[in-house]
């Protein structure tokens, strides 16, 4: 496939349902993918009322459309979406700082990520993640101590600590269950505050907009705390921030400055801690319904020995991977990704017209009956080695595509898989409850508790 150059003349079709349809589609845009999907479009035209006076959107659908959408690399379809306009207002009204690596508009990205890319890379990660196992391990043995164990909650306690020992270099202890709230907060208020046709002034002070800058302060805190300790002992281990230290703009040798530094870290911690959570979440849920697969995962651990797991280890389970790649089809942590069109442009065939925000909803991607077997199945083997070929690059999107995917996507599954791998060889997992209630926000999140029980193997 390759980046559209030429604007298609077919007209945008439009989704067909009652007006009330359309906005559920467009509020619930993962499963109101699905519902315009089972209509038979690839691309759909949402919209709700006059240009002007309320959003124009598109959701779009297949996985050319997906292509279409993410893949280019000019800046028709940029991060100019409500949620990135307020994210980036954010910062400017609140003396935080406010562009980051994520929200960024196209041209003011490109050196950004130009600087970053190497801190990312396989080798570089490998050397963030050493603690990520004794991590879990200490997590783990405070599971096998309670009777049930919400594992939403549990999940995201895991997850903050690795970040905070990971890229903050910052031993988080009890902070990490103080913290993990105040994320909760900082991503809830962003989405509201985009998808809000009327909003409040920054200036009007309203108890909402309190919590909101007390959590952002707490979690600016600890990026402040994590720098300043880097540059004062040359012994601490925070190799991500050395890296953030010494990075520059491979073109312009530009180096970034203390708050695209602080930015970043915050935008790093905000979306690896949601994303990470949620799939160790859904993934232990579905293995503790499924002893056949525990049975597996405890054979493909226990081969390793009793020593504990390293970054090296990650080749060595490959069926461990798997089940985290069907875990992140059926539950992806980001369901959707959105882009504004800054011109008129084609997508899968049809004309988008300039100003429309074009949602890709990647839950329906990996749902899509015409894409899966069975698509709805949890089945971990449809990733092994010989039938992961037959799968469309653009049909499986858990951290999106193009050149602005999840720059942090070694992380995380280095994270996903060690974390995974160290649970299950000391415990079996037996869930207790039938379903995993979904809530939509910036990410998916559990609903609702998620009782678990941990027993020593």
């Amino acid at each position: 496939m390759t980046t559209p150059s030429v604007v298609g003349t077919a007209t945008l079709p439009r989704a067909q349902g009652t007006w009330r349809q359309r906005l559920a589609a467009v509020a619930e845009y993962h499963t109101g993918g699905e519902w315009v999907r089972d209509q038979g479009l690839r691309v759909a035209d949402m919209r709700l009322g006059p240009a002007g006076l309320v959003p124009q959107v598109a959701l779009a659908v297949s996985p050319r459309a997906a292509h279409d959408v993410l893949g280019r690399h000019d800046d028709a379809l940029d991060k100019n979406t409500p949620f990135n306009v307020q994210r980036r207002l954010l910062g400017r009204h609140s003396g935080r700082p406010s562009d980051d690596l994520f929200h960024m508009t196209y041209q003011p990205w490109l050196s950004r990520k130009r600087a970053l890319q190497p801190v990312f890379t396989k080798p570089q990660v490998s050397t963030y993640g050493g603690g990520m196992a004794a991590i879990a391990e200490e997590q783990v043995q405070r599971w096998a101590r309670a009777v049930e164990v919400d594992v939403g909650r549990a999940t995201r306690v895991l997850t903050l600590e690795v970040l905070g020992r990971s890229v903050f270099g910052l031993h988080l202890g009890d902070r990490a269950e103080v913290l993990a709230p105040h994320v909760d907060v900082i991503m809830t208020y962003l989405l509201e505050r985009a998808v809000r046709p009327a909003r409040a002034p920054y200036w009007l002070p309203t108890p909402v907009r309190g919590r909101f800058f007390e959590a952002w302060a707490a979690i600016d805190e600890l990026s402040n705390e994590a720098m300043t300790t880097c540059r004062q002992d040359p012994d601490h281990e925070a190799p991500l921030i050395r890296q953030l230290l010494a990075a520059v703009d491979p073109e312009t040798g530009q180096a970034l400055s203390d708050e695209q530094r602080r930015a970043d870290l915050l935008a790093f911690l905000l979306a690896g801690h949601d994303t990470t959570s949620t799939t160790l979440a859904y993934v232990l849920w579905q293995v503790g319904h499924r002893p056949d697969i525990q049975t597996r995962l405890h054979a493909e651990v226990d081969a390793l020995g009793e020593r504990s797991l390293t970054t090296d280890d990650v080749s060595n389970l490959p069926y461990t991977v798997q089940v985290i790649h069907e875990a992140m089809r059926l539950c992806p942590p980001v369901p959707g990704v959105a882009r504004s069109a800054t011109r008129d442009v084609e997508v899968d065939g049809f004309r988008v017209p300039q100003g429309y925000t074009v949602i890709v909803p990647i839950y329906a991607l990996h749902r899509d009956p015409r894409a899966w077997a069975a698509p709805l199945a949890f089945d971990p083997d449809r990733f092994a080695p010989e039938r992961r070929k037959g799968i469309d690059r653009w049909q499986y999107l858990p951290f999106g595509g193009g050149p602005r995917s999840c720059i942090g996507d070694h992380f995380a599954m280095l994270e996903a898989t060690l974390a995974l791998a160290t649970v299950v060889r000391s415990t079996a997992i037996k869930s207790v409850r039938p379903g995993f209630p979904l809530a939509l926000g910036a990410t998916l999140t559990a609903a609702e508790p998620v009782p678990l029980r941990f027993t020593p193997r």
